[in-house]
């Protein structure tokens, strides 16, 4: 009994002692954090770099009955205070006190010593330009302490300030940033508008996954298209009434209506049938079928360009239609339609672009996100030119392909070989022959000798 009296009364003193611990006042800071806050050091954007000049604001508060003399900011390591200027700024309510003060930077940190001590109640700001922060960015906390009544005291950590990587292409924008001639080429209003060379640097790293995605849906969609092309060439010369009619209506209703109308529907029209399909599959689906209209007349062009005498000729080898026309007529008419395929395959990656409108992430949709943050066109001209990438080198292509065919029709080639090239090498055919001969009478004139040792024998 008496050691539960003793067990009580040891936990109702322990109780007591947390009671009156909570209760008592805890020791208060004399500086008070307000917030920290970075930008760069010229006019105008939000984002702070690591490695590149920036400016640093920092705001505490002194509290009621305390004095601070000198603060200390300490960044995380890679930063640096090293030839930044510091101005210091203390309002005592709405009164701006006259306050100066030595700045001491040394790397990672930098230490304010005021030449008369901060009073309470008093609001403290550093503004400190030309520092740097950690050039790998990342959340960057300013910590440090500060000097009160003779003591050092650990100053609250502010909240986390963004900052972004100093990558090569950073680097680049702010090289240019500091050009002269930069600065006089965004003078001019058209340039500065739709030519503006950081920002041109910027988008093409921006708009290079869209338009990687740009391509990749025109190249998955077109072998689908020229099959579905070469489908509906067919029934289109079919001698089948309804096959000729059903062709008809499909190529005459996709090149007479509007891409973006065939969009919406494919978009908008089928999540109300409830099917659903991702947007990225959808849209080589559209581009697909929308191509294989313009690709069905080219490829019928194409095949009733042949001459009907090789039909007739392919016929008295006693070929089929089937047979005559894979064997002999397709070859040609691929042939002959290179150029404009690929000619409709530049048409089909432009229009592309059609697909912005219902949220395909593809090039255009990235200009236009850009161009709407940065209020500039030049997203859409660093477009234009990634789409001038693919075009360009096909035109090229397509007239390279076009004239060797010309040649080809006309008769041109390889050259024939000069008459003593040939005469030599029929001379090297004659004795190849008469050594072949040779050989193949060897075996008779040997039966014969046998014989005649036999017969005198």
């Amino acid at each position: 009994m008496q050691h539960r009296r003793g067990a009580l009364l040891v936990a109702l003193a322990l109780a007591l002692a947390g009671v009156f611990a909570t209760a008592a006042p805890q020791p208060a800071q004399a500086l008070t954090t307000e917030k920290a806050t970075a930008r760069p050091n010229e006019d105008g954007g939000d984002g702070v770099i690591g490695g590149m000049d920036t400016r640093l604001t920092w705001e505490g508060t002194v509290e009621p009955g305390e004095e601070v003399s000198s603060v200390t900011l300490t960044l995380p390591e890679g930063a640096t205070f090293d030839g930044s200027t510091t101005r210091i700024t203390a309002l005592e309510g709405l009164t701006r006190m006259d306050v100066t003060g030595e700045a001491v930077p040394s790397g990672s940190s930098i230490t304010v010593t005021f030449d008369q001590a901060i009073p309470e109640g008093s609001l403290l700001r550093l503004e400190i330009t030309n520092m740097q922060f950690p050039a790998e960015g990342g959340e960057c906390v300013v910590s440090g302490t500060y000097e009160s009544a003779g003591a050092t005291h650990e100053l609250a950590d502010s909240a986390p300030i963004a900052t972004i990587a100093n990558t090569p292409l950073q680097s680049l924008v702010n090289w240019l940033d500091e050009q002269p001639w930069v600065e006089a080429w965004n003078s001019n209003q058209f340039l500065g508008m739709f030519l503006k060379p950081q920002l041109l640097v910027t988008s093409f790293s921006s708009l290079a996954p869209g338009w990687l995605l740009c391509l990749g849906i025109v190249v998955a969609a077109y072998p689908f298209a020229i099959a579905l092309g070469l489908l509906f060439a067919m029934l289109k010369i079919s001698k089948w009434k309804i096959l000729r009619a059903i062709a008809v209506v499909y190529i005459n209703v996709l090149r007479g209506t509007p891409l973006f109308l065939q969009i919406y529907i494919m978009f908008f029209g089928l999540p109300m049938l409830n099917i659903n399909i991702d947007n990225n599959l959808l849209g080589i689906i559209v581009m697909a079928i929308n191509s294989s209209a313009y690709l069905a007349e080219i490829f019928r062009a194409g095949i009733q360009s042949i001459p009907q005498g090789q039909y007739e000729a392919a016929s008295s080898l006693g070929m089929n239609y089937v047979q005559t026309m894979f064997s002999i007529i397709l070859p040609q008419t691929v042939r002959r339609v290179i150029p404009t395929v690929t000619s409709d395959f530049i048409t089909a990656f432009k229009d592309t672009s059609l697909l912005s409108s219902v949220g395909v992430m593809e090039l255009m949709m990235f200009s236009k996100n850009l161009t709407t943050v940065t209020g500039n066109i030049t997203p859409y001209v660093a477009a234009g030119i990634f789409y001038l990438i693919v075009t360009l080198p096909l035109i090229k292509v397509v007239g390279i392909v076009e004239e060797s065919i010309a040649r080809s029709e006309r008769g041109g080639g390889p050259r024939p070989r000069r008459r003593a090239d040939v005469a030599d090498n029929a001379d090297e055919l004659i004795e190849k022959d008469a050594e072949k001969d040779a050989e193949k009478d060897a075996p008779s004139a040997t039966v014969a000798q046998i014989k005649e040792a036999a017969n005198a024998c």
